[in-house]
């Protein structure tokens, strides 16, 4: 009896995480209608702030963690420098939300538990502007190749690895 009761919670909980994925994923989506509406910062911002992260604006001191907050016009006089995504539910899907930011300086991407390897590549469309990059407590696995293929994407990019060694992290 107990056994049932415990494959029947299991059944509940597996349930609730597919829905939540789920969720998840159509929060993540890239709407390129949007991009071309509002530009890519402001449509970065939507997506980031909708899943939990917040965005600090160039020339601004404040991270911006509320969705209403968002400005209600000016849209492509704003530009994202640096993205808190502690916390948050971003995916690898919503990382070509990327492409376009030119004035992105800092990524902290913390406690992403949605964040896989696949969304590593993407973060080459930030590597011209990208100086800063911490990437912890995430799913990414192999972390050698993790900071090799870092290194290599993002050439001037300081790059905080945690789970790597110091000498896996000094560039040659």
């Amino acid at each position: 009896m107990v056994n049932l009761l415990a494959l029947r919670n299991l059944r509940q909980i597996q349930s609730k995480r597919a829905f939540w994925g789920w969720l998840n994923m159509i929060t993540n989506k890239v709407d390129d209608s949007r991009i071309k509406e509002v530009g890519p910062d402001r449509a970065a911002a939507e997506w980031l702030l909708r899943c939990g992260a917040g965005v600090r604006w160039k020339d601004r001191d404040s991270i911006l963690t509320d969705y209403n907050s968002l400005p209600p016009g000016g849209y492509r006089s704003l530009f994202i420098e640096e993205i808190d995504a502690t916390g948050s539910c971003i995916m690898s899907v919503g990382f070509p939300h990327l492409r376009g930011l030119k004035h992105l300086k800092k990524l902290i991407l913390h406690k992403c538990n949605y964040l896989d390897n696949d969304a590593l590549p993407l973060l080459a469309a930030v590597k011209d502007s990208l100086e800063e990059l911490q990437l912890s407590s995430c799913e990414v696995r192999n972390k050698e190749g993790c900071v090799q293929f870092l290194h290599s994407a993002l050439p001037h990019c300081d790059i905080d690895f945690p789970y790597a060694s110091v000498s896996e992290i000094k560039k040659d």
